[in-house]
């Protein structure tokens, strides 16, 4: 009896995590095309945080330089990786382990997209997990444009602000379309720590880091792979 019982449970939670499964795959096949509803950041944000503004618009509609501006702070080799840096994971691993020593940063754009986009902020191994999984496979379904493009409508760029769009109108009062090379790089300052780096008025990192970014996409605008994300 205990087992006809146990088999039931079974067979219910096994069609359970089946329809979760295709839900979920049918939801990344869907956000190739159009935008995420809502993110879970967003959501706290606009429940007990410092509210929620944001603007989605499309690939074409934001400036190539802060599409250059991005890769130049975040991930530079975006264009050519699977999804993971390996050589800066190695790199934080080592660093991790030693003492009182800064550790480095290693997620890509697109793990940054998957996290925010599908998941919750937090450490927890299930979570790295289900990141690992997301990024797979936007990856494979969305392509370099489309997470890029994503990236520049969820990411958070100051409090409450989400997008380069809402960015864009709160700092310079322009559409993203129209971002000067210094104002992108200004924005893609603050992305380390959106709700304490400052923009506008900028603050003394902001006024350290842009240069220092604007040097960067200098030297990546160049690359083949970085002008197919440009066009």
């Amino acid at each position: 009896m205990a087992s006809i019982f146990a088999s039931k449970w079974f067979k219910r939670i096994r069609k359970v995590f089946l329809i979760l499964f295709v839900a979920q795959l049918v939801y990344i096949i869907l956000l190739k095309w159009i935008d995420p509803p809502i993110t879970a950041t967003q959501l706290s944000n606009w429940i007990s945080g410092p509210g929620l503004k944001r603007d989605y618009v499309n690939f074409s509609e934001m400036s190539p330089n802060i599409r250059l501006a991005v890769m130049a702070s975040e991930d530079q080799l975006f264009p050519d990786h699977n999804g993971f840096d390996v050589t800066s994971i190695k790199q934080a691993l080592a660093e991790k382990g030693k003492k009182r020593a800064r550790v480095r940063g290693a997620s890509t754009i697109s793990q940054q997209v998957a996290k925010n986009v599908f998941l919750w902020q937090g450490r927890s191994w299930i979570r790295k997990g289900l990141e690992v999984y997301f990024t797979f496979m936007i990856e494979l379904v969305w392509g370099k444009k489309r997470i890029l493009e994503v990236y520049l409508n969820v990411i958070e760029m100051g409090p409450g602000i989400f997008g380069i769009e809402a960015a864009s109108q709160t700092y310079f009062k322009k559409p993203a379309k129209k971002l000067s090379r210094a104002e992108a790089a200004m924005i893609a300052g603050c992305l380390p720590n959106p709700k304490k780096i400052r923009v506008q008025p900028p603050s003394s990192y902001t006024l350290k880091r842009y240069p220092q970014i604007m040097t960067q996409m200098g030297f990546l605008e160049p690359v083949e792979e970085i002008q197919e994300l440009l066009k």
